[in-house]
């Protein structure tokens, strides 16, 4: 009776610990779809200027500890995202085979070099569409 108590805990733990093991990637997988959102989609917006490039930066968090030095805002909802992400990858103009045929709108703002964080400041670059 011990015997079968001792076999039963066991595979509960067995399972229990393949359980958080199977969680574990989509969490972690999640989490960087949550944070490419924050950082890259906004899909209201045309951007193209000083005062969006500094309002978006802020906003979506990335100048409280440092200034981050260059971002791109995607303007597209999110399916058109997703399906463009979804094609299959070709060669990017840097060599690599992580990007997708695919356009959209894009804001690229980047930091000025002059300022310090919290208080980064940014220049737009807008081009009217870019390749994913």
């Amino acid at each position: 009776m011990a015997l079968q108590r001792t076999q039963a805990f066991l595979l509960l733990l067995l399972l229990t610990l393949l359980g958080l093991g199977l969680v574990q990637p989509s969490y972690g997988q999640d989490r960087m779809y949550q944070r490419f959102l924050r950082q890259h989609v906004d899909p209201d917006e045309t951007g193209g200027n000083d005062s969006y490039c500094n309002l978006m930066m802020q906003r979506r968090k990335m100048t409280s500890h440092q200034c981050k030095r260059f971002n791109t805002f995607i303007h597209e909802d999110l399916w058109n995202i997703r399906s463009i992400c979804s094609t299959t990858n070709v060669q990017c103009k840097n060599g690599r085979m992580n990007c997708h045929e695919g356009v959209v709108r894009v804001t690229d703002c980047r930091e000025t070099g002059s300022s310090r964080a919290p208080n980064c400041r940014y220049q737009p670059k807008a081009p009217p569409q870019v390749s994913l």
